[in-house]
């Protein structure tokens, strides 16, 4: 049977097409437009680098503060929705601010902040998924979120990417063409949100107790006790911490790793446009293969391709091996952040999603504070951006040795029913 989508299994996706559109400028204009402020104000190549490195470590480490606690608050009855629309607005102000920025220090605060409200937005985001589909499902609709996100990002985008590279052809400045891109981006993100909060209700969830904000921190202490016991759980949030770590500083440092390097701007988005078009088709195949092969399986395939594309990076000093490795990121980026959140949304309690997503972040976004600190002082200390690049194999090797040990213990569980099928 073709699988079709519910009206709320659409809004729902709707988001990550919306919130798609500001992480691809993070990883391909806002890093170059950055580079452009601190070459003006005379930053070398490793300290534009670093400092990059060092903006996105912050904004993950606040949003790893911010996530349980406000993850656990969200689980009320009721407050879902206006936690995650104040997240919302939070990213979605700061992203229209950051092109009036013209110093790379206000730049970086501004950015910090856009950045830190749009990670804490998907906290929220995510844990809807238990609200907006059944666990037999889950796997598809999380991956064709992340499908949609691809290729619906791209519109804002190639609009954006044509306003900054044309803007002397068409009498604008540079700080212009980005206010002008930064704004539409912002407003594609809260305008195709709006079905979400047109649609969604809050399905499971805790029920209101006086002192709210004080419960939350008892229901969040009780689940981190709980975690501890359950050692698949507290052993798949360890790899997760390692493994997706990995991902997302790819993510975040891409654009910034080439242009250090010295390679062409111009072919740089382009080759991170090609990553978001190959992305779109490998999302939903890796959906689709879901539901003939286990979840775990897919996953650990996905664990060693970035520990291969991350060795590739040590030898990089051309345009075509940055095309290269944009395709290969592009094949495993969707199947990998799609399948661990719905492989996490199964092996949870489902009116608990809220803190359960928060404590997720911290092992995820929140994480990769390591591996971007990581290429940061590596590549200050050796010289080379592609030796700082490189040591996030070894963090991707940590991540599968650990996900493998929780997956066996998982398999042991024959109790939990489904612990055979993810």
């Amino acid at each position: 049977m073709p699988f079709k989508l519910t009206k709320l299994e659409k809004a729902w996706i709707l988001y990550d097409v919306g919130n798609s559109a500001f992480i691809l400028m993070v990883s391909t204009i806002i890093p170059i437009y950055f580079n452009y402020l601190a070459g003006l104000e005379g930053l070398s190549a490793v300290d534009y680098l670093a400092y990059w490195g060092y903006a996105a470590s912050i904004a993950t480490l606040l949003v790893a503060f911010i996530g349980p606690i406000c993850g656990t608050l969200a689980d009320t009855k009721n407050f879902k929705k206006p936690i995650f629309i104040v997240a919302l607005l939070v990213g979605v102000i700061a992203c229209s601010l950051l092109g009036v920025m013209s110093s790379w220090l206000a730049f970086l605060i501004v950015f910090i902040i856009a950045k830190t409200g749009f990670s804490s937005s998907l906290v929220f985001y995510d844990a809807m998924l238990t609200d907006v589909t059944t666990e037999d499902r889950m796997d598809q609709v999380s991956a064709q979120g992340f499908a949609w996100g691809y290729i619906g990002s791209c519109i804002p985008f190639v609009i954006s990417l044509g306003l900054v590279l044309g803007a002397e052809k068409i009498g604008i400045t540079m700080q212009l063409a980005m206010t002008i891109s930064l704004i539409m981006v912002a407003l594609w993100w809260v305008g195709v949100t709006l079905p979400l909060l047109k649609n969604y209700k809050q399905k499971y969830y805790v029920e209101r107790e006086k002192a709210a904000i004080k419960q939350s921190f008892i229901r969040l202490g009780k689940t981190l006790k709980t975690i501890k016991q359950d050692k698949r759980l507290l052993f798949f949030l360890l790899a997760f911490f390692f493994y997706i770590d990995g991902v997302y500083t790819i993510i975040d440092m891409a654009t910034a790793y080439g242009q250090a390097l010295g390679l062409d701007s111009t072919g740089l988005l382009l080759a991170l446009l090609t990553t978001q078009l190959v992305a779109f088709p490998c999302s939903l195949i890796f959906g689709r293969l879901a539901k003939k092969y286990a979840a775990r399986k897919l996953i650990t395939i996905c664990i060693l391709a970035y520990t291969g594309i991350a060795i590739f990076a040590l030898f990089m000093t051309t345009q075509l091996h940055f095309w290269i490795l944009a395709i290969c990121v592009g094949m495993f980026q969707g199947g990998i952040q799609a399948l661990s959140r719905s492989y996490f949304a199964k092996i949870i309690p489902a009116e608990k999603s809220g803190e359960y997503f928060g404590i997720l972040d911290i092992c995820g976004k929140g994480a990769s504070f390591l591996g971007t600190t990581v290429v940061g002082v590596a590549s200050q200390l050796s010289g080379s951006v592609n030796v700082g690049v490189s040591v996030i194999a070894i963090i991707f090797i940590l991540g599968l040795i650990l996900f493998n040990f929780s997956a066996r213990l998982g398999e042991e569980r024959i109790e939990l029913g489904v612990a055979g099928d993810i």
